[in-house]
């Protein structure tokens, strides 16, 4: 990848984003609080804060503050089993049940009979790494898929959200490969991680992504030192107003949850990103050598597409698109977008997202990541993404 960094207006740039983040948090449709952050190779070349913690008080919003990250969770996750393919211990393609054994006792959810029950089936072949990398592993959301809200509702099938071994043994959706489904799969990947590396994930992190990038500010558990901190979690209700709420996920889990579990604050997660625009290399040392970064930014979904996510539970997400009627497809830790973006950002650019309406993406091609926190449930809130839009294209327009 080029070290040449292009030319930028920062001072046009800051005074747009300014006035975006600003605009975020006012009128009727407002979020309570963002923060916001820009960097290329070398640093932030912006860091906003704008609003409040909860609309139940006044403390403004901090660029310091600490966001439950929900799914953005994933791509440290992802960056752990590479790091397990460099040195030889993990085979993406083999099956995963060599890793994790569990996995293989898991059947395929073929609809339901008469009386409601599920019918399950062997699947035809065993899901492996990789496919769960992609998301084609079978697994899906009980927010994004019918028969898994089904399963949950009148089966008792528990939610990822509780951080169980029990919210992870479900029934597959499809057999692997077939398709791409949102769901569950880095779940798995992280209990892969776990059981060769022989620790906890949240301890694989720490010694072997965190300590070399710099990252002091990010755990599994919600620390007595995040609780000084706290961006509060919101609710959209129907109307467009805002509940504030004291919703957490569970400190300390059960698991910790590779696809979700992680709390943590903008600037580490800067840390992260500028570790993908510069190869794998961090502040501190090496997390992933150049060409497994190579390896990875690349479509490893061949020709089945990223589609649309439909909000099945309306208090959770909305029904929600990136870049709607442009082709995506999946690296082995980001989406990937195959069309120029309607922001600016490049054909090739890897991204995501977390259910609390936190977006980010990574341009290798220019050297430029961004990241836009807010804490409010269902996913896809109109305000908060639309406005991360304009986040994104203000740059690309000062980039020109």
């Amino acid at each position: 990848m080029t070290s040449t960094t292009p030319a930028i207006d920062v001072s046009g740039f800051t005074s747009s984003a300014d006035q975006i983040l600003a605009a975020a948090t006012e009128g009727p449709a407002r979020v309570p609080g963002v923060v916001a952050m820009v960097t290329d190779r070398g640093g932030n070349i912006y860091e906003g804060a704008a609003g409040v913690r909860r609309t139940d008080g006044d403390t403004p919003m901090a660029v310091d503050d600490v966001f439950a990250l929900f799914s953005t969770t994933k791509a440290f996750t992802a960056t752990a089993a590479l790091q397990l393919v460099e040195s030889g211990q993990l085979d993406l393609d083999a099956p995963a049940r060599d890793y994790a054994p569990d996995i293989g006792e898991l059947q395929v959810l073929d609809g339901f009979d008469d009386a409601g029950e599920p019918k399950l089936r062997a699947p035809k072949s065993q899901v492996t790494t990789r496919q769960l990398l992609t998301h084609s592993g079978g697994f899906g959301y009980d927010f994004f898929d019918d028969d898994y809200h089904r399963l949950a509702e009148g089966h008792g099938q528990p939610s990822v959200i509780t951080a169980t071994k029990a919210a992870l043994t479900t029934p597959l959706l499809f057999d692997p490969g077939e398709k791409w489904e949102y769901g569950s799969n880095i779940d798995w990947v992280g209990q892969i991680v776990e059981q060769i590396a022989g620790q906890r994930l949240g301890e694989v992190f720490e010694q072997r992504i965190f300590t070399p990038l710099g990252i002091a500010n990010m755990s599994f558990e919600l620390r007595p030192d995040f609780r000084t901190r706290p961006a509060g979690m919101h609710q959209r209700e129907p109307d467009g107003t805002l509940t504030p709420t004291d919703f957490e996920l569970p400190s300390p889990p059960d698991i910790d949850m590779g696809g979700h579990g992680l709390y943590g604050t903008v600037g580490d997660y800067m840390k992260f990103i500028r570790m993908w625009l510069n190869d794998g290399a961090g502040e501190h040392g090496r997390v992933l050598a150049a060409d497994t970064v190579e390896m990875a930014v690349r479509n490893h979904l061949g020709d089945l597409p990223v589609t649309a996510l439909p909000g099945v539970i309306p208090t959770l997400s909305n029904d929600a698109e990136f870049f709607p009627g442009q082709s995506k497809s999946w690296s082995l830790a980001f989406m990937i977008n195959n069309e120029k973006a309607p922001t600016g950002r490049p054909a090739g650019g890897q991204g995501w997202a977390g259910l609390a309406n936190l977006f980010y993406w990574i341009d290798r091609e220019n050297g430029f990541g961004g990241f836009w926190a807010t804490q409010i449930l269902p996913f896809g809130d109109a305000t908060s993404f639309t406005k991360y839009m304009e986040l994104e294209t203000a740059f690309y327009d000062a980039l020109g």
